[in-house]
């Protein structure tokens, strides 16, 4: 999935607005600091499913006939091939 800057600025802001609305946590870091931190997190995050998606769909692409998207086929091969990229990364 890809999101915009902007848009992964306010999912980071967000999510350090609740952590410093918290009372059991206590930011060792500045505010921006922390922000930067999760938005850098996020990256890698949708980086990592990126990955896992790309490859899902290679696997399926590489079959001996061609299975058209959005079919109920290609929807179960997809799961089976992202679980199993998953699975690879011990998650």
């Amino acid at each position: 999935m890809r999101l915009s800057r902007e848009k992964l600025n306010k999912l980071a802001s967000a999510a350090t607005e609740q952590l410093a609305g918290l009372k059991n946590v206590e930011f060792l870091e500045g505010y921006d600091d922390i922000r930067q931190e999760i938005r850098r997190l996020l990256e890698d995050l949708l980086a990592g499913e990126e990955r896992l998606d790309k490859a899902a769909r290679l696997k399926i692409e590489s079959q001996r006939r061609i299975i058209p998207e959005g079919t109920p086929e290609w929807n179960i091969l997809y799961h089976k091939y992202y679980n199993e990229e998953v699975k690879k990364l011990g998650i």
